[in-house]
């Protein structure tokens, strides 16, 4: 995929950065206040001022995360569901494919082909492949003697804290993504100081 040069212009001209974290399904400041600024590493510039989240921004996260799981409203529902739901995930990076590389070109520096051809095509298939696999993965009986009976079962395990590196960082995050909420687990996801935003926006487009 490409993306012409004055095309790249103009979504960077007009590109809304989002800042804050998402805790407990809304965007929030850091508790203290503190923020820290991400710069385009290509021209130096300063794109953004990003909430600087601390350890009880963590804490309250993994709580509000662990009391959704507990609440089963994501890690007991049906197979069907959550498959529904990242396909329709799936989508909406299709339909932000270019805005979401252009953020991520920004961010890291990176050429736009090449953010184009993870978030245009890997991030999308990997979202599918494992919206996928949720109805058709299955426990099984596991052979043992005549007077036993053993089944496999898998289950999700709880809230998964997934920590991205800086230079792939939304692909790499829905590495992590994708396969915790198939399961039905919760997730936390830090992403690098340095290349936040792409990731902060994906969070966007999961509300």
């Amino acid at each position: 995929m490409t993306l012409k040069k004055e095309d790249y212009k103009k979504i960077a001209s007009t590109m809304r950065y989002q800042t804050q974290a998402l805790i407990g399904g809304k965007f929030c400041d850091a508790g203290d206040g503190n923020t820290f600024k991400t710069i385009n590493p290509f021209t130096g510039e300063v794109l953004a001022t990003v909430a600087h989240c601390n350890a009880d921004d963590v804490h309250r996260a993994v709580k509000i995360a662990r009391q959704a799981f507990e609440s089963g409203i994501w890690s007991r529902s049906a197979p069907e569901h959550r498959k529904k739901v990242l396909l329709k995930l799936a989508d909406l990076v299709d339909q932000h494919a270019n805005e979401l590389a252009v953020l991520e070109s920004l961010d890291t520096g990176k050429t736009i082909s090449n953010c184009l051809a993870e978030i245009a095509v890997e991030v999308p298939h990997h979202i599918r492949w494992y919206a996928e696999l949720i109805d058709k993965t299955f426990g099984k009986v596991a052979p043992t003697g005549d007077d036993k009976l053993a089944f496999v079962v898998q289950e999700p395990v709880g809230v998964a804290g997934l920590i991205v590196p800086w230079n792939f960082p939304l692909l790499m995050a829905v590495w992590k993504i994708a396969p915790s909420l198939a399961a039905g687990c919760s997730a936390i996801v830090k992403p690098a100081e340095d290349t936040p935003l792409s990731v902060l926006r994906f969070a966007e487009l999961t509300q």
